[in-house]
């Protein structure tokens, strides 16, 4: 069965002007990451009606749509892929190819056989849930790369300086987890072995995670 998504996704890419805006968010010749809020990221979103779509496609870097973007980029600065890859845009890796029942069916039972819920966090944590996660523990990140400028001035200044960016690190790393907790909770995960592996007592995550119910409905 073809999706109707993966037909527009599909006729996006068709398009030349997707070819360029890929290239301009890849540094049009002077190689930089892809952003996740790149020209290409948000016009995919708009034309699919998804606009998560853009941003889980610029993270997730061994999906089959940052595979298509490294192969127009590559083909726009004249440059080989790597052993075993091809210059067509459209050849998917084996990961990505449809695969047969018995192999579906040795997947499930491996996934039975496994701790936790057995379900996989791709298929039941929605793409908008995932972006979140990422997005928060992205921007924790760029707040503690932003730590290693400010070592210079009267010590007050960088002390005051350093415990604000460090909190408010803590403060988006805090929620990343409580999103990523929430997330494996609500995919089927027991809470008590979500609160193992937070290393939290059960009934106080419990009150954590209905709170921030709470405040994701509000």
């Amino acid at each position: 069965m073809v999706f109707p998504e993966v037909v527009l996704v599909a006729d996006a890419l068709l398009d030349p002007g997707m070819d360029e805006l890929v290239w301009r968010d890849s540094g049009a010749g002077r190689p930089r990451a892809l952003p996740a809020d790149g020209m290409f990221c948000r016009r995919l979103g708009e034309r699919v009606g998804r606009t998560w779509l853009g941003p889980l496609a610029a993270t997730d870097h061994g999906g089959p749509l940052i595979a298509w973007m490294g192969s127009v980029i590559r083909r726009r600065r004249g440059a080989d892929g790597p052993p075993g890859y091809t210059d067509d845009p459209w050849w998917v890796r084996r990961e990505h190819q449809p695969v047969t029942m018995a192999g579906q069916l040795r997947v499930l039972g491996k996934e039975k056989r496994a701790p936790g819920s057995g379900r996989m966090w791709r298929a039941s944590v929605p793409a908008e849930q995932r972006v979140l996660i990422a997005r928060a523990i992205e921007s924790a990140e760029e707040q503690l790369h932003q730590l290693r400028g400010v070592q210079t001035g009267p010590t007050a200044d960088v002390a005051q300086q350093l415990l604000r960016n460090l909190r408010h690190s803590a403060a988006l790393i805090e929620n990343a987890w409580k999103r990523t907790a929430l997330a494996a909770a609500n995919a089927g995960v027991p809470l008590e072995e979500v609160a193992q592996w937070a290393q939290t007592p059960t009934e106080t995550l419990r009150s954590m995670l209905t709170a921030g119910r709470q405040e994701d409905d509000g």
